[in-house]
């Protein structure tokens, strides 16, 4: 399962990068990501350059750090050469270093994936890799606009675990017409096949996709919020005994395989993002969290990279108030909580004691120790509630 060379997660918030591929082969009539579809083949050596440059305009900002981890997300990154892959590596290491042995994450579709590519990955310094199984039934991989079928996923799953160290999968669940009994099913089948992560996302119906038009026009009917919650409760009881504790609302990992790179982000960590459409968030010299986010459009993003050195198009100075309220936020997505004097001091205010008792008392949340609160199952169900009367 885990291998004793990844070093581990260590409790701090960490400094990530993350690496955005925006690719795709299909675009998922569920995805509201930032993936494009390409009929040409794209020149990666410009990509690469362009990546290179956004590294040191961004090692400009943040100055020296320690990197804890690195993902490269999409969009589809196993359609990258493994080439474009080892460069991109090497060049977090020249501008931020590499320490040896951090979680590398990759994100991959089944339907793109070869012994010798994934072997190659290995080689370039991948060593966790994130499979976009979705579904272990081939009806509902075609609803969901998927390129692979179960056999190709069970393949790539079986690759992924002998060649890499560390394996996770998505699935989606609450699909049309899906039981609590084929859930369970399915459920039990995918952690049979021994990844030491798994990504379980309810399905939800995001702007401007192909889903919310049928949604809209019903033709798309999802559960109920009754029978999705029950899917939950299913979720949560298959994966506990199973021995993958939940550690955040829609993760779930054996002890120690936790994705340290995403750890960063709900721990309210620094990370740069770069790519297309790549955000990030970093504090500066001047204690202030300062978000960047780039160019959504693959061309024009190199477009820009070429005339000045990066593709960054917003950017915005986060207070003592935001950076609190995005800090709660992210905090009560985690089992282990929010880090409350750590809110206090980075927020300058205390949590309203009056939302806490009425948030016990109706048990939405509970406290982890003496300096850590947590939202309770219940309370992840109905987080954006709970995080509002506690920003208030």
């Amino acid at each position: 399962m885990v291998s004793n060379n990844i070093n581990g997660d260590d409790g701090t918030p960490g400094f990530g990068v993350y690496l955005h591929w925006p690719f795709c082969a299909a675009k998922c009539p569920y995805c509201d990501f930032n993936s494009h579809v390409r009929h040409k083949p794209v020149d990666q050596r410009e990509y690469v350059t362009g990546f290179l440059s956004e590294m040191a305009a961004m090692r400009q900002e943040t100055g020296p750090r320690t990197v804890t981890s690195v993902f490269i997300g999409g969009g589809t990154p196993s359609l990258m050469e493994p080439q474009t892959v080892e460069a991109s590596l090497n060049g977090i290491a020249k501008y931020w270093g590499l320490p040896e042995g951090i979680e590398i994450t990759m994100e991959a579709n089944p339907s793109s994936v070869e012994a010798n590519r994934f072997r190659a990955y290995r080689k370039a310094g991948i060593n966790r890799v994130s499979l976009g199984v979705q579904s272990l039934n081939d009806a509902d991989l075609k609803f969901l606009g998927r390129l692979h079928n179960v056999e190709e996923a069970k393949i790539a799953i079986g690759l992924a675990r002998d060649i890499f160290p560390r394996l996770s999968f998505d699935l989606i669940y609450a699909r049309p017409k899906q039981t609590l009994d084929a859930w369970e099913a399915e459920l039990k089948q995918a952690i049979s096949y021994a990844a030491d992560h798994l990504s379980l996302y309810q399905l939800t119906i995001e702007d401007d996709t192909p889903f919310q038009a049928l949604h809209r026009a019903g033709k798309l009917i999802i559960p109920s919020d009754d029978l999705a919650a029950d899917l939950y409760d299913v979720t949560e009881r298959v994966t506990r005994d199973a021995g993958l504790l939940n550690y955040e609302i829609s993760n779930y990992a054996v002890p120690g395989a936790e994705s340290r790179h995403n750890l960063t982000y709900w721990r309210y960590g620094d990370y740069v993002g770069i790519g297309p459409g790549a955000h990030g968030r970093f504090t500066g010299d001047d204690g202030f969290k300062h978000v960047t986010i780039t160019e959504r459009m693959p061309e024009q993003w190199l477009d820009k990279t070429r005339q000045t050195g990066h593709a960054i198009v917003e950017r915005e100075k986060l207070d003592r108030h935001q950076q609190g309220d995005e800090l709660l936020l992210m905090g009560l997505r985690l089992v282990e909580g929010l880090d409350v004097p750590r809110f206090e001091e980075l927020s300058g205010r205390t949590l309203n004691q009056e939302a806490l008792n009425n948030l016990a008392m109706d048990g939405l949340i509970e406290p982890v120790s003496n300096t850590r609160l947590r939202a309770t199952q219940s309370g992840r169900m109905v987080l954006n509630s709970v995080v509002a009367s506690l920003a208030g």
